[in-house]
């Protein structure tokens, strides 16, 4: 594999470009300024802002954060795996071995910044992770925690000894990436059985539950870009080796294989004929952020695609303006539709932010917007609600289901003015007040022409996330409670909110309907934002 290692100055320029070309298409969605922003950031080294002290390599010891100039160390109160994998993938570690507590590298000196962290596992940062206000813990120093990572950092050797702010960009062929995981039989090397090398022998992987995002996960593994289809039963042929991996149970957004559930190495109830394969877009080159996690990479990869024009494969046909309509794809250079099983307001959520229109208001099926006269592409889709695009989505192969047309998906967005999306704080219908900055303060939503809180039953720092996200503030601090920021004199709209963390308006997040609430204004919510 040849690589090529770009400048700095130069990386800064080409999303600088990215960002220019982005902003005259239409289709892109406008929470993509916020990503791009964030790489910018990531490039200019703003996001470094961890480090592994005491350890035998750069990619083990205790864990520290630099926070208002000063670095500090994480409590072990609940640290586990989860968490160490969040701090390796950020570092450029690859994969957590151990997450030891109890100061395993030694007492720090400083501050303890971090206590009860619990990660979700996909953060691309430990800050995003939940744990109690910065500074807030009932710690010593004797409970410190520490990772072990497996150390395969991709930092270039002559720089690796330099600082971590030094972001770089690999370029890459497909399917050159990953010499632990290959594709066999397929037309390319970016479509076949998938295989996986353990203990020096090539084996398979059994198709029980595999769909499109274990499929996903190979993909981005090899550099192949999303995953097409998922497809089972030998669809490539039967392996004869051994079987190595079962009941394989990926989100979506690991960077190995490896670190998806299963029932451990060489544990099974599969035969060959069961051998799983995926079938993967491709892309003629990968970049790779190295002082983020790699679940950037997709991100990225995408960016260029949309660049390219590849991106304009969905529209909406028959709605009363262009954000409303029967969903239909782009496939083999036929437009099909989309089947409503199972089709609801997640999956529309995906069409409305690829589409730019905003958040998804509902998703009508049965053939709402009238029938389609073509194929019919797409079936029991299931979308998490964070994907860039439909296709990444879990569905059937395209083409096979079991749909008439009076089934046809479709949807209803709210619609988006592009012409607002010069910077990510666009969002005119939610604000922070009394904080001791536009990014702090309660929270409160604009509905029916008027202003009102949101109560903090079940408030957290995930659904702080969403706020601060929205509003172009960076990350969360804390979501305090108890009216912190004063009490509000109007309606309260919200209440029950629980958000996944990757929303990308606080309305998507579940909640018990717009005005139905039990609070007081003494429940106000607020959000303390890192700032941009």
């Amino acid at each position: 594999m040849q690589e090529q290692y770009i400048p700095i100055k130069f990386a800064i320029s080409l999303f600088k470009l990215l960002i220019a070309k982005i902003m005259l298409k239409p289709f892109v969605s406008p929470v993509l300024n916020g990503i791009i922003y964030y790489l910018l950031s990531l490039i200019s080294g703003a996001g470094m802002n961890i480090r592994l002290v005491n350890g035998t390599s750069k990619c083990s010891g205790r864990v520290e954060l630099l926070h208002k100039d000063q670095w500090g160390t994480v409590c072990d109160n609940g640290w586990d795996l989860t968490d160490a994998e969040v701090v390796c993938r950020q570092l450029g570690c690859d994969n957590a071995i151990s997450a030891p507590g109890q100061a395993h590298f030694g007492k720090g000196s400083g501050l303890i910044w971090m206590d009860n962290v619990v990660c979700k596992g996909n953060e691309s940062s430990l800050a995003l992770c939940e744990h109690n206000e910065l500074g807030q813990h009932s710690c010593d120093a004797g409970e410190d925690a520490g990772v072990v990572c497996s150390g395969k950092n991709i930092l270039p050797p002559s720089r690796q000894n330099q600082s971590t702010s030094l972001a770089h960009v690999i370029v890459q062929k497909n399917g050159t990436t990953d010499a632990n995981i290959r594709l066999v039989n397929g037309k390319n090397n970016c479509s076949g059985r998938v295989e996986l090398l353990h203990m020096d022998q090539w084996g398979t992987v059994c198709d029980d539950g595999w769909d499109l995002r274990d499929a996903d996960v190979v993909c981005r593994q090899l550099g192949c870009g999303f995953a097409i289809s998922a497809p089972g039963n030998a669809h490539f042929g039967r392996g004869s080796g051994q079987i190595w991996m079962d009941d394989v149970s990926c989100s979506g957004r690991e960077s190995s294989l490896l670190m998806c559930g299963n029932n451990g190495l060489g544990r099974h109830n599969c035969q060959s004929y069961e051998d799983a394969g995926v079938i993967c877009s491709g892309k003629y080159f990968y970049l790779v952020v190295t002082s983020s996690n790699l679940i950037l990479n997709d991100i990225i990869d995408y960016l260029l695609s949309l660049i390219s024009g590849a991106g304009i494969n969905i529209r909406l046909v028959n709605g009363t303006n262009k954000c409303s309509g029967r969903v239909e794809l782009l496939h083999n250079n036929q437009w099909g539709t989309v089947c409503d099983d199972g089709w609801d307001l997640t999956d529309a959520e995906v069409v409305c932010r690829q589409l730019d229109c905003g958040y998804a208001i509902s998703a009508p099926g049965n053939a709402y917007f009238g029938k389609g006269n073509v194929q019919i592409w797409m079936d029991d889709t299931v979308c998490n609600g964070n994907e860039l695009s439909l296709m990444s989505c879990n569905h059937n192969v395209l083409g096979e289901h079991d749909c008439g047309p009076g089934e046809d998906a479709g949807v209803i967005c709210s619609g988006k003015d592009i012409e607002n999306m010069q910077t990510p704080r666009v969002c005119t219908s939610i604000r922070l007040v009394n904080g001791t900055n536009e990014c702090s303060g309660r929270v409160e939503l604009l509905h029916m022409d008027q202003w009102g809180t949101v109560c903090d039953d079940g408030w957290d720092i995930t659904d702080a996330e969403v706020v601060c996200r929205q509003l172009g503030c960076g990350y969360a601090i804390s979501a305090p409670g108890n009216a912190h920021f004063g009490k509000g004199s109007g309606q309260i709209w919200m209440d029950e909110t629980v958000c996944r963390g990757n929303e990308s308006s606080l309305l998507i997040c579940e909640h018990n309907g717009l005005g139905k609430h039990n609070c007081g204004p003494q429940e106000d919510a607020g959000v303390i934002c890192s700032g941009i």
